[in-house]
């Protein structure tokens, strides 16, 4: 990695480059700096087309506008976070800003200015680096370190809306009137600057209503999460091809061949993906992923990549790293498939959120009654909750933007309200048998079987996103066997 220019003669006492002084930089001659502001070309972009989610964009503002009318409303996108001393992670933007703009930029912020009937819409960003006082090449995240970024003109052809200078923005803010709400958690100076202006209590309201804005998709949002789905099938089929691979390694060959797909095909994967073989599948988040993988064991793969436009697709399959299940292994994963089958089936418009999770769980603790490892009846064994021992987790959650998505709506709108067309959630039931669980058999210790799928409310049922993916053992085996060739 490049580091930051330095003078040929450092001086201890100077202060860094990042930090000008009366817009000069310690270590650069006159010469070289009226050098450096001449002899570029004009880039600028003429030829752009709106994002492609900026008429749905639009939409989502104007409902937003009607919610909170005559109201300031300000959304930040959040900027970057410091990994190690000069070094940042990977920009990913505030799911609100995303959902209400399709812009990903750091630094930037969204504001809804009220107008009488409704709201304008200003986004505003940082410019095209400055050339002449040489911040594009001496400021640390200036373009030539970082890269290219939008003209304020460009943005306002892709995002269709008035841009402006960002730097601008807290000034104005702080010599605002009337009433403001602001998403909070994402830029510190942005709050800074309307600390007198807002509270808590109404800053909550705002993400609260965005959350629950977000529980039906549009035919976008859908698209997006197919596409997302698509691009998770086809990294399952890689690990599938490098199983041996991974045998010689670690559970991290697994996790590096997914993320490459991911990367390829889609902005990052969504979530640190679970690669969890042998008893590590009984660790609901496993992501360390240093284990190893054994033939003769399972292999618990929950991973899902994320689009260009942030939406991410959350699979699980339990595979055989044999490509065959033993029988005990076979048992354990008919009664999480038999489960997950009636969790779908429950999946349908006016059904209650938690119906398929009920489902799920009474075709699991069936099987632990039958099996002798939990004393019914299953109403005695439901009622006291019994069976969590070895199910653990709620059997799915919303899925778009965030893997866990509309975490912040209220608990009558989402976990007690009832489903609607255009919603998509995960249907997800599991069964974990932990390695010094002394209550189960010997042979069970150490299973751990999730299966999950990424199901679509339908006008007339569900459809099952992921459906390209095999489920039932038999279909797993012969995917498995087409695969490994």
């Amino acid at each position: 990695m490049a580091d930051e220019l330095t003078p040929e003669t450092p001086d201890e006492d100077e202060q860094p480059i990042k930090q000008r002084k009366n817009g000069l930089y310690p270590g650069v001659s006159d010469e070289l700096a009226d050098n450096m502001k001449s002899g570029w070309a004009d880039t600028e972009l003429r030829d752009l087309q709106p994002v492609e989610q900026a008429a749905n964009a639009a939409e989502r503002r104007a409902a937003l506008s009607r919610r909170f009318p005559g109201e300031r409303l300000v959304i930040p996108a959040g900027n970057l976070k410091t990994r190690s001393n000069d070094t940042e992670y990977s920009f990913r933007a505030a799911t609100e800003y995303v959902y209400l703009t399709g812009d990903q930029t750091d630094d930037s912020v969204l504001v809804l200015e009220p107008n009488g009937d409704g709201h304008d819409a200003t986004l505003y960003r940082l410019p095209r680096s400055n050339r002449e006082n040489g911040e594009f090449w001496l400021d640390g995240m200036g373009e030539l370190w970082v890269g290219r970024r939008h003209s304020l003109t460009e943005a306002e052809v892709l995002y269709g809306m008035p841009c402006k200078d960002v730097r601008e923005l807290a000034d104005a803010l702080k010599e605002a009137t009337g009433p403001v709400r602001v998403v909070r958690g994402h830029d510190a100076g942005i709050e800074a600057a309307l600390t007198d202006k807002v509270t808590a209590e109404r800053d909550e309201e705002l993400r609260v209503y965005l959350s629950e804005a977000r529980l039906v998709k549009d035919a976008f949002e859908v698209a997006e999460l197919q596409k997302a789905v698509d691009s998770t099938v086809r990294g399952f089929e890689d690990v599938v091809k490098v199983l041996d691979k991974a045998e010689a390694t670690s559970e991290r060959y697994i996790e590096g061949t997914f993320f490459l797909r991911a990367r390829v095909e889609g902005n990052d994967v969504g979530y640190g993906s679970i690669c969890a073989a042998g008893p590590h599948a009984c660790t609901l988040h496993w992501v360390r992923n240093n284990g190893e993988v054994r033939s003769g064991d399972l292999l618990l793969l929950d991973a899902g990549v994320e689009t260009n436009s942030l939406y991410t697709a959350d699979v699980t399959r339990t595979l055989p790293i044999n490509g065959r299940y033993s029988d005990v292994q076979r048992k354990i994963y008919d009664a999480v498939y038999a489960a997950q089958e009636a969790g779908i089936a429950a999946v349908k418009p006016g059904a209650g959120f938690r119906d398929f999770h009920d489902a799920a769980q009474r075709v699991l603790t069936e099987h632990l009654v039958e099996w002798g490892l939990v004393e019914g009846p299953v109403e005695r064994v439901l009622e006291l909750g019994l069976q969590r021992r070895w199910t653990l987790h709620g059997t799915g959650h919303m899925l778009g933007l965030d893997v866990h998505d509309c975490a912040a709506a209220r608990t009558e709108s989402y976990v007690n309200g009832t489903l609607e067309p255009g919603m998509v959630l995960t249907v997800e039931p599991g069964l974990y048998f932990q390695a010094d669980d002394l209550t189960v058999p010997e042979e069970y210790r150490g299973i751990g079987v999730r299966i999950e799928d990424d199901i679509l409310v339908t006008s007339d049922g569900n459809r099952n996103l992921s459906a390209a993916l095999p489920r039932r053992a038999d279909e797993v085996e012969e995917w498995m066997a087409r695969l490994k060739g």
